[in-house]
């Protein structure tokens, strides 16, 4: 009896990473939980996986058909890591790859651009996912849900500029999508919620659902920069301070139905994700 080929999730333990893993095995696909992390993740079979190191990638891709991939975090130029990584993968067998990216990335972008760039010369089946802002920035263990939960504050340098924000469990299931249908999309995917809210209107949201009241301080950019360099490296925080003043300016002020078109079933909101996770026994 043949072993069928399995989907290789790199940062399984992480916020898309982990719902991806969880939806593909329940959905009965064999799947190798990849992170640095030695947190199994049930039903998958783990393997170590760092991208600085080399020699944990062959194992990785024993067996392996496909692959969803997850940038190392916050590095200013993950091509250069991740291209050599993508090429064996291709030499190994792997067929399809979906990568997740960011809707304020571009193909030949900064960043994991050149990686989107580079990804439809490299396999024959590819996505590349560009989602929002993800909803769960707010809830989890991001900057923004800890300065909510620490002091009631969201900082950010976005003014008055809207966000599709986008549910992490609906860009996971457009991945098992892109990773499982017969044809891949062979294209990237700009995935967003159904309304595009300010960083006012979501602490209004979180205030009128758990009863604390939150408020968003406008930062300028120079300040939000200088914020963030403390948590990530300069380079990387020039980027992300750049990012949310391209909010500001209204870059991020679209909705699209691609969850919907994708999975059959509409985006969910922020205020439904946050009342389904304030009334969760772990939350």
């Amino acid at each position: 009896m043949t072993t069928a080929p399995a989907t290789l999730v790199i940062g399984a333990t992480g916020t898309t990473g982990s719902r991806t893993a969880a939806q593909l095995t329940a959905g009965g696909h064999r799947v190798r939980a990849a992170s640095r992390r030695a947190t199994p993740v049930d039903g998958t079979e783990h393997v170590p996986f760092d991208w600085y190191d080399p020699a944990t990638h062959a194992a990785a891709l024993d067996g392996v058909d496909r692959v969803y991939l997850i940038p190392p975090v916050g590095d200013s130029d993950p091509a250069a890591t991740m291209l050599p990584f993508l090429r064996g993968a291709r030499a190994a067998g792997v067929r399809r790859a979906v990568l997740l990216s960011s809707s304020a990335i571009p193909e030949g972008g900064p960043a994991v651009g050149k990686v989107h760039q580079a990804l439809p010369g490299l396999f024959e089946q590819w996505a590349v996912l560009r989602p929002s802002w993800f909803m769960q920035n707010f809830t989890g263990t991001h900057a923004h849900a800890l300065s909510i939960r620490d002091e009631g504050v969201i900082r950010t340098a976005t003014g008055t500029g809207r966000v599709g924000f986008v549910d992490a469990e609906d860009i996971a299931a457009v991945a098992v999508r892109a990773l499982t249908d017969e044809q891949a999309p062979d294209t990237d995917l700009v995935l967003t919620g159904p309304e595009a809210l300010g960083h006012d209107d979501i602490a209004t949201i979180i205030t009128e659902v758990t009863g604390r009241r939150v408020v968003h301080h406008r930062l300028s950019y120079e300040e939000m920069r200088e914020r963030l360099t403390t948590q990530v490296p300069v380079e990387f925080a020039a980027m992300l301070a750049g990012m949310d003043r391209a909010i500001a300016e209204g870059a991020e002020d679209r909705v699209t139905g691609t969850v919907h078109r994708l999975t059959g079933r509409p985006a969910r909101t922020f205020r439904s994700l946050l009342e389904r996770e304030t009334r969760s026994p772990s939350s």
